[in-house]
């Protein structure tokens, strides 16, 4: 297979050989490195390259070119080759046309020029590029191959696991891939051993359990210790904040999660307010980065282990992980966040995950090219999931019950989804229930204006409409609020039962719950800011809480 290209274009000839001799310097190992010198130039070879079933990793565009402007080339480009990374080139004077870019184009990063030197202002960039797309590419030709119907409940767990868990696969739909039906031939599989998931190695796993996916993965599912000093339930931005600290720190610490790593957030396909990314970043991307840094650090991660209850012994904590097995520790932090609530309209149950989907926009969004969507909702959840689909669905319709986004949505992704025009947005609306043989078809609309029903075409439909606490598996003793929010801090004062349970000498730590030891941070806290940076500051804030509590014990 050939490598991997990295494109450069600028028609400047000195900076244009400049570029191509930093660039070969320090990826020619692993890229081929092709440079032209126009936008027309460009789109010609990327044309190529995709006709050619070549690989396109990157495009670095100067912004100032006769005919065509970077700015345009690169967002052309994105037809072509949507998961290439994106670097646009420009004068210091240019530096509002690079962030009109940012929003316009969906640039990943811009460079001022001139970038040297190129150790310091170059490569680190385009590391952290060519490392992000890595992670998302997916091989043609051979690694994980999973098989199995699109409008299967059972193949969309199976495709949002091994989505939300950062590991490449390539998704081969019985219906529509002829190399599906002579793969299954080749390993005798049958229809009703869908999906089955194919490994490099010739083994197979029949319909399998997101449990037996991750052991054939080699993901360690045992402890490595009979006590930690912290353990984490919950790998969301507060759980990944908290495994990082805490491993610096030097406490042995445990994260563990039901489903996968990141959250909420770690669905999203752009987050564009986090300090320190100017050009967003992808739930996924953050997860990565976060995850790898944990483990680095010394933090196990476990998953999916689901914490199923926690009893108190003297000071230890014994958490129950669903199946039996339990895990001591000195410290908890309850970071399970939220679950998206299930929509009561007929129909919808019965056609979860095929069709009607909770927070998978980044799971299933490649499959409904040109295709007629549905988001129901008006959070930012929605709004981000509206802009990822926009890039492949033929029409996004935005389903609010509101007149407007603007008491539930940020401002910069209503001005994004205003200046979308495959995006539609549907106010005073609300769906009153699904309909299709075996999958999602249509869906019954009705105006709240004037009680009027009428059903459109849908061959997707994504649900938002807000989110309740995982909180369930709480003993009584950590206390709630009437939502099921855990309490921390001086808000347990308000709790009727509060001096009841409430036995030490000192007054509870600002992010310790009713029971001594254990913390709650992120989304699941009551009073929680409901932001990533937010709950990432919960988490490391329960690191230095956990060692003042370890201090006194």
């Amino acid at each position: 297979m050939n490598k991997p290209v990295l494109l450069l274009i600028d028609d400047d000839p000195q900076v244009l050989a400049a570029v191509r001799r930093d660039v070969r310097s320090r990826y020619r190992e692993h890229y081929t490195v092709v440079s032209v010198a126009s936008g027309e130039e460009a789109l010609s070879a990327a044309r190529e390259l995709k006709t050619c079933g070549d690989t396109l990793a990157m495009i670095i565009s100067d912004q100032r070119m006769p005919g065509m402007a970077g700015s345009e080339v690169l967002a052309r480009s994105r037809e072509l080759y949507p998961l290439a990374r994106r670097v646009l080139l420009t004068a210091y004077s240019d530096i509002e046309a690079a962030v009109r870019a940012i929003n316009e184009a969906h640039v990943d990063h811009y460079l001022s020029k001139p970038w040297q030197p190129p150790e310091e202002k170059l490569f680190p960039v385009l590391d952290d590029l060519l490392d992000a797309w890595q992670a998302e590419y997916l091989p043609e030709a051979k690694g994980l191959r999973l098989v199995g119907d699109q409008w299967s409940p059972r193949s969309h767990a199976i495709k949002d696991f091994l989505a939300s868990n950062l590991i490449p696969y390539r998704w081969l739909d019985i219906t529509r891939d002829a190399d599906a039906a002579t793969l299954l031939d080749a390993a005798q599989v049958s229809a009703c051993d869908l999906p089955a998931l194919f490994f490099e190695d010739g083994a197979v796993l029949r319909n399998p359990e997101a449990r037996q996916v991750a052991e054939r993965l080699g993901r360690p599912m045992a402890a490595a210790f009979d006590v930690y000093d912290l353990v984490i339930a919950g790998a969301g931005p507060a759980g990944l904040a908290a495994a990082v600290y805490g491993a610096s720190e030097g406490l042995r610490t445990l994260l563990l999660d039901r489903h996968a790593p990141g959250g909420q957030a770690g669905t999203s396909s752009r987050i564009e307010n986090y300090l320190g990314f100017p050009a967003g970043v992808s739930g996924s991307e953050l997860t990565r980065r976060a995850i790898a840094q944990a483990q680095r650090l010394g933090a196990e991660f476990l998953v999916p282990l689901e914490v199923s209850s926690v009893s108190i012994d003297g000071g230890y904590k014994r958490v129950s992980l669903a199946g039996g097995r339990e895990i001591i520790t000195r410290t908890l932090l309850i970071a399970t966040g939220m679950a998206y609530r299930e929509h009561p309209a007929p129909g919808i149950a019965e056609h979860t995950g095929a069709g009607v989907y909770y927070g998978a926009a980044t799971t299933e969004a490649p499959v409904f090219r040109g295709r007629r969507v549905f988001i129901v909702g008006g959070g930012n959840s929605a709004g981000q999931a509206a802009m990822h689909l926009s890039r492949y669905a033929h029409e996004v319709h935005i389903v609010v019950r509101r007149t407007t986004l603007r008491d539930t949505m940020s401002q910069y992704l209503i001005d994004q989804i205003a200046n979308t025009p495959n995006i539609h947005l549907r106010p005073c609306t609300e769906i009153a229930r699904t309909e299709g043989d075996g999958r999602l078809e249509r869906v019954a609309l009705t105006s709240l204006e004037d009680g009027a029903t009428k059903t459109e075409d849908a061959d997707a439909l994504l649900v938002f409409i807000g989110t309740q606490p995982r909180s369930d598996w709480l003993p009584h003793n950590v206390l709630r609020d009437s939502k099921g929010f855990v309490l921390t801090g001086r808000d347990l004062h308000a709790a009727e039962s509060f001096a009841r349970i409430w036995k030490e000498r000192r007054e509870p730590l600002p992010l310790e719950t009713s029971v001594p030891g254990i913390f709650a941070a992120g989304d699941i806290r009551a009073g929680a800011m409901n932001r990533v940076a937010s709950a990432v500051g919960e988490g490391s804030m329960v690191v230095r809480l956990a060692l003042d509590y370890l201090a006194l014990t």
